[in-house]
């Protein structure tokens, strides 16, 4: 990786970041290393974004994302600085990777031994366990070209994809399709299928609209593992904000921002309570449409309503964050209970938006590998189940669907909670809306619809404003932690080459 340091243009520049996501930390930390003056504004009382942790009654929960996934990415973003995550923070690999209830009454593991993950392949149906071969095989070649080539390299038109040397690692990877017709090539049993396909949840699509490039993800799933860091993603945030200060970025909480007036070295950002900030540059972390629309007069706006009016959101989420007297076993550290038919699931995210009523769910119990998430004789879960974005979200939906959720926990994974929950907070369309501003209260962002991945999500430089750039999971190469880290990277390269 060329060292952003090699870019002197940046070195004593003033630069502003708005948002304390991923995608800003990272972008703060690349440019602080490049000599950039950098303070970050944060809306709310805490950086992460929706990293964030919810500490209640001796429970702490992340209450965002809960997966460390792609560990080399970490390593690549520390390394960057000369250093390693576990300077920071310690990792578990989890055994296993994480448990299955089908809504028919069977249940399976995904372990980190890939011989016994092949055997239940096999059990499903004679032969998958081959075919569960070729298909990481394929997963791996995908994430290897496709990272190096694509992800890390920010291309942002149609010409850089004419290159002779992108068509000639283009070559053999699945850029055309969807998932599920990729992943149909390989497997017929369903719920094999299903497997495959779950890390769609962590891109925010279906199995119909993601592209089968993302089979990618099967490798990352399968092949590097998946892991706890100490403390949680919390623990994550806590170490690359450390990492920030001893790069010299200046990290303001509870400072929301109101307005961004200006040009390239003239810039002034306004927030409610902490003042007027004046800056070379300005970075956004923030929720692209609510940057544009909100934070921007009319005139410097790249994008009109009609535009977002149109995009399509990855999910919200309905949470509900329960701290629980005993255990919770059968629960592993990460479960899904996924229904044998799935589709309805989906249609009522993107087709026919509505709460479902027969919900694919994902239950996360930290207690089950950290002892200090909850207090002794305890356990700390949370629910987290998809929903559209856009939803009419009241207390009394909340509480209707609530109870449809403890009753399906009940009776696919049995475990009974009601009786037992000594602390619980719910988390849904609205709150995503008012914390984050979230544009129809996606938990995540844009989805990765082939219509919206690489070239065709929004840019990190504003084509209306010199000066003004964006990061995040609205950019490439788009949702996710990782993904967010390396926006950051891809953020502050192009800035640092558009002032050399």
């Amino acid at each position: 990786m060329n060292s952003l340091s090699d870019f002197d243009s940046l070195d004593g520049a003033d630069v502003v970041v708005v948002g304390g996501g991923f995608g800003g930390l990272s972008t703060a930390c690349y440019l602080a290393d490049a000599g950039a003056d950098v303070t970050l504004l944060e809306k709310n009382e805490q950086l992460g974004g929706r990293a964030s942790r919810l500490e209640v009654d001796g429970f702490r929960f992340d209450m965002g994302p809960s997966w460390y996934l792609m560990p080399d990415v970490f390593e690549r973003f520390f390394g960057h600085f000369d250093h390693e995550p576990s300077d920071y923070y310690d990792l578990t690999r989890l055994d296993p990777h994480y448990r299955i209830f089908f809504k028919d009454g069977d249940r399976v593991d995904m372990v980190p031994d890939l011989e016994r993950n092949r055997e239940v392949f096999e059990s499903y149906e004679p032969g998958a366990g081959e075919r569960f071969d070729e298909y990481l095989e394929k997963s791996k070649q995908n994430y290897e070209v496709g990272m190096e080539h694509f992800v890390y390299e920010d291309r942002t038109s149609i010409s850089d994809f004419l290159d002779w040397n992108v068509a000639k690692n283009a070559r053999g990877l699945s850029l055309v399709g969807s998932m599920q017709r990729h992943v149909e090539k390989y497997f017929d049993h369903p719920k094999l299928q299903q497997i495959m396909q779950y890390t769609l949840v962590f891109l925010g699509g279906a199995p119909t609209n993601t592209p089968a490039l993302y089979n990618l993800m099967s490798h990352v799933d399968f092949n590097m593992g998946v892991y706890y860091p100490e403390n949680g993603l919390g623990g994550v945030v806590d170490g690359i904000v450390e990492l920030g200060e001893e790069l010299g970025v200046d990290f303001r909480t509870d400072a929301p921002v109101t307005e961004i007036r200006g040009r390239e070295g003239a810039f002034v950002t306004r927030t409610e309570g902490a003042g007027e900030f004046y800056s070379d540059y300005v970075v956004s972390d923030a929720d692209y449409r609510h940057t544009e629309m909100e934070l921007l007069p009319p005139e410097k706006r790249q994008y009109d309503a009609d535009y977002w009016e149109t995009r399509t959101y990855a999910p919200s989420a309905f949470l509900l964050y329960l701290g629980v007297e005993g255990d919770v076993d059968p629960l592993e550290h990460h479960s899904l209970v996924l229904p044998t038919d799935w589709d309805e699931h989906f249609e009522r995210i993107f087709d026919e938006p509505a709460w479902p009523e027969d919900p694919a769910y994902y239950l996360c119990v930290p207690s089950e590998t950290d002892d200090d998430v909850a207090p002794d004789g305890h356990s700390n879960l949370f629910a987290l189940v998809p929903i559209a974005a856009g939803l009419e979200d009241t207390p009394e939906l909340r509480a209707e669907f609530r109870d449809l959720v403890l009753d399906d926990i009940e009776e696919n994974t049995g475990v009974d909670l009601r009786d037992r929950i000594v602390v619980e907070e719910s988390f849904c369309v609205n709150d995503f809306a008012e914390r984050y501003n979230s544009t129809n209260g996606t938990a995540l962002g844009l989805a990765h619809t082939l219509r919206q991945t690489a070239l065709f999500r929004p840019p990190h430089r504003s084509e209306a404003v010199e000066g003004l750039y964006f990061t995040g999971s609205f950019t490439t190469p788009g949702i996710g932690v990782p993904m967010c880290l390396i926006s950051g990277q891809l953020t502050a390269e192009a800035m640092a080459e558009r002032t050399a």
